[in-house]
């Protein structure tokens, strides 16, 4: 310590020194970052006779370069009320805001399921059902025509653990990629036929026992191209829904043929829900 300095006036420049270099760091962008809030955590749900590597890994990769936590879990297809349940034990297993997001069958999957979720802020929709309260995907399916996926069922009974028996539905091998997804390439679709999942009839007569977008913001994707649901009932489901909704001429897996743009319109929900 120089001569001349007390050590009353060092101890003082010193703690000046220490307190504006504190102030420095809080004001700079990288201490900035860490008190904005925590993105929420995006569930991907997928739709019957596919998986969630299939229908989302586009999704995820492009999920997770922007930093958002995801979760793709597998859903058991095995009826809606089961399903839902299933979906629902997991939202409450995320500790944290949800984006939920639903393809397909899985659009009447989180709207069962988010009902009972409330850390679930936004639902988004992808080329999917949107059920209400007591209807049955089977009757909104014939609601407007353009659906060809009737006539491409292979069904297949399987035995219930109750000793009936119950029917699974698969898309025939040679008309998949027609009805499904006829935006990807035909080795793509080769692939799918071959790995799709078991979907279960019942998930078709099941009643929704609760439709959460009468109180959750929704988001939606209309595939114009899609053979699977009509675009006409997308549009019908969505706009009952109150969605702010985006059109793609993609087929029914437009998360697969258009990954960008399923992507934004996820972190679209999440910004509009902030």
């Amino acid at each position: 310590m120089p001569a001349n300095v007390s050590r009353r006036t060092f101890v003082a420049g010193v703690s000046a020194a220490v307190a504006t270099s504190a102030m420095a760091m809080a004001a700079s962008p990288a201490t900035a970052g860490r008190t904005r809030p925590a993105k929420p955590t995006v569930v991907l749900v997928h739709g019957g006779f596919a998986d969630a590597t299939a229908s989302w890994s586009g999704v995820v990769e492009r999920l997770q370069e922007r930093d958002y936590p995801v979760i793709a879990p597998a859903t058991p297809l095995r009826s809606l009320p089961s399903d839902a349940a299933y979906i629902a034990s997991l939202l409450r297993s995320i500790n944290g805001p949800v984006i939920l997001v639903g393809h397909s069958y899985g659009g009447a999957v989180i709207t069962n399921a988010a009902a009972s979720a409330p850390n679930v802020r936004a639902l988004v929709y992808i080329a999917a059902f949107v059920p209400d309260t007591g209807e049955a995907l089977g009757q909104l399916i014939t609601k407007y025509p353009g659906s060809e996926i009737q006539a491409a069922l292979n069904p297949v009974p399987y035995p219930n653990p109750d000793g009936t028996t119950g029917t699974d539905l698969y898309l025939q091998a040679d008309k998949l990629r027609q009805v499904f997804a006829a935006d990807l390439p035909a080795s793509t679709t080769k692939v799918m036929a071959a790995t799709q999942r078991p979907f279960s009839a019942a998930c078709f007569t099941d009643l929704t026992q609760a439709a959460a977008w009468h109180t959750i913001p929704s988001w939606g994707l209309i595939a114009t191209d899609d053979k699977a649901i009509p675009p006409a009932l997308q549009r019908y489901e969505y706009q009952r829904a109150g969605a702010q909704t985006v059109e793609v001429a993609a087929s029914h897996v437009a998360m697969v043929s258009h990954p960008d743009l399923v992507t934004q319109l996820i972190v679209d929900a999440d910004r509009g829900t902030r």
